[in-house]
């Protein structure tokens, strides 16, 4: 009994001491691989460290490539820049490559109508067989069969060269498009004028109410010797410290106004001393007038002009067209008008002078009744100016029917100047008033559904019942609308009339 209770208790101390051994030797393995653990992190540490110092070189090398880069994309945007003038040669020889293509476009145009005839004896040929197997098939009279087959006809005909005309419309629009984008694009981006700011003054200031007193003068004989000497009516009311004048005139309304200002700072107010200044005024104006149309000759490039011409040019610094002074005008259609010559290998010179003095008559309509173009060309004629000049001027606005290319380019030069953003503002009674017209114009055609002026009036789109209008009468009601328009409306520019015929087909599957 004693040796069992020995042997189990030598078991049981070799079982704690087999485990405490076992403890030790795993604690020991456990330090070993925390210390190693330990190694790696710390290697991984100066990996991840030498790593990013070897990224961040690689940066900085790849900013100086970039930077080395930009600058050679620079230098070469520079010599682009100087190479523009070369290409601007080439561009000539493109534009005569197009005259040609254009003169070879005019030839297949003509093939195409020799085509037409051919295919209209080939229709007479069918039409006389139809009308033999007719007669023997349905016994019918020659007279109805022929009234049969030539309704027939007539329609194949008419859709066949509607399609026709379409499609030789829709080609020369496109390449009368594309060739006007390859002129006035580069002269438009040579000239940006000022945006016009500048408005006529109607409008003197006084020191005081005091002053409208004495402006009027006892029994308003101050008054009326202003108005009597100027041709200006003056207007006193109740605005503080400003009475306005009022003149269908603007010389006269300029002279009124340096008068008025003298008057009012001088303070001696009375008839002798009324005249003595407004004499001053109109010399002043005169010499103002003279200076004004030389400076606008010279900034135009525009030489030798008669004195006349140019003092009628001048009086032009006072008129205003929808907001844009008509003599700054002048000088941006001058100069467009070249450009656009220039492109065209017209003669320049003409150009330039035509479109300087395209306005001139507007010096002048409110002494002489008419158009001002037919005006400005009557003034010219009397001055002995070129005939085509005169011509040029006449016809910018179609009025004379001389149909020139020296008229067709100012008339284009008078349409970018106008219609460039910022160069005209009008008031928005008259803007709601134009695009009222409009619509009213294209309602009063039958077959009308609706009607929209869009783009400042510059645009109408005219919705028509399918029903009614078939695609001819579409495009017959298109002409017809712009015709009314030219007749019946003073507008600036173009007007684009858009007819639209749209038809819907509607089903529902169940």
């Amino acid at each position: 009994m004693d040796s069992l209770l020995m042997t189990i208790l030598l078991v049981t101390i070799a079982s704690v001491f087999t485990g405490i051994i076992g403890y030790l030797i795993r604690h020991t393995a456990l330090a070993r691989q925390i210390h190693r653990s330990k190694d790696d992190a710390e290697q991984i540490i100066v990996e991840a460290q030498s790593e990013s110092q070897t990224i961040l070189l690689a940066g900085k090398e790849e900013s100086l490539k970039l930077r080395n880069t930009a600058e050679t994309e620079i230098r070469d945007r520079w010599r682009e820049i100087q190479n523009q003038e070369r290409r601007v040669s080439r561009k000539e020889e493109q534009i005569d490559n197009r005259v040609d293509s254009l003169e070879k476009r005019d030839r297949k145009i003509a093939e195409k109508e020799k085509m037409t005839e051919r295919i209209q004896e080939e229709t007479q040929q069918i039409f006389e067989n139809q009308i033999g197997e007719l007669e023997r098939v349905a016994s019918m009279e020659s007279e109805e069969a022929r009234d049969i087959l030539l309704e027939r006809m007539d329609e194949e005909i008419r859709d066949e060269t509607n399609r026709r005309v379409r499609q030789m419309e829709s080609q020369i629009r496109e390449e009368t498009q594309e060739r006007a984008r390859e002129i006035l694009i580069p002269v438009i981006q040579r000239y940006a004028g000022d945006v016009v700011a500048e408005m006529t003054t109607t409008v003197v200031p006084i020191p005081n109410d005091d002053m409208k007193g004495r402006l009027i003068g006892r029994e308003g004989r101050n008054i009326r010797a202003l108005e009597n000497a100027t041709g200006v009516n003056l207007i006193v009311d109740d605005t503080p410290e400003a009475v306005t004048l009022s003149s269908f005139d603007p010389i006269r309304r300029e002279v009124a106004r340096l008068a008025v200002s003298k008057l009012v700072q001088d303070g001696r107010i009375q008839p002798a001393r009324i005249e003595e200044e407004v004499e001053k005024a109109e010399k002043q104006v005169d010499e103002t007038v003279r200076k004004a149309g030389e400076d606008a000759a010279y900034e135009a490039g525009v030489n030798g002009l008669k004195p006349e011409i140019l003092k009628t040019m001048g009086r032009l610094r006072f008129r205003y067209s929808y907001g844009q002074n008509v003599l700054k005008h002048s000088i941006e259609v001058a100069i467009l008008a070249a450009a656009i010559a220039a492109d065209l290998r017209a003669n320049v010179d003409v150009a330039r002078r035509s479109g300087f003095l395209h306005d001139i008559g507007k010096a002048l309509t409110h002494e002489i009744e008419g158009p001002h173009a037919m005006i400005g060309a009557d003034l010219l004629k009397r001055l002995s100016v070129s005939q085509r000049i005169v011509h040029a001027v006449a016809d910018h606005h179609g009025e004379a029917g001389n149909n020139s290319q020296d008229g067709f380019i100012v008339a284009a030069a008078d349409a970018i100047s106008g219609a460039r953003p910022g160069a005209r503002r009008d008031t928005a009674e008259a803007y709601t008033k134009r695009l009222e017209n409009l619509e009213e114009i294209a309602n009063e055609f039958e077959g009308v559904d609706k009607c929209y002026a869009i783009q400042a009036g510059r645009e109408m789109r005219i919705m028509v019942r399918p029903e009614h209008i078939d695609d001819v009468g579409a495009m017959r009601m298109a002409r017809d609308v712009a015709k009314r328009v030219e007749e019946t409306l003073d507008y600036p520019g173009q007007i684009r009339i858009t007819v639209i015929r749209e038809t819907r087909s509607t089903e529902y599957a169940k």
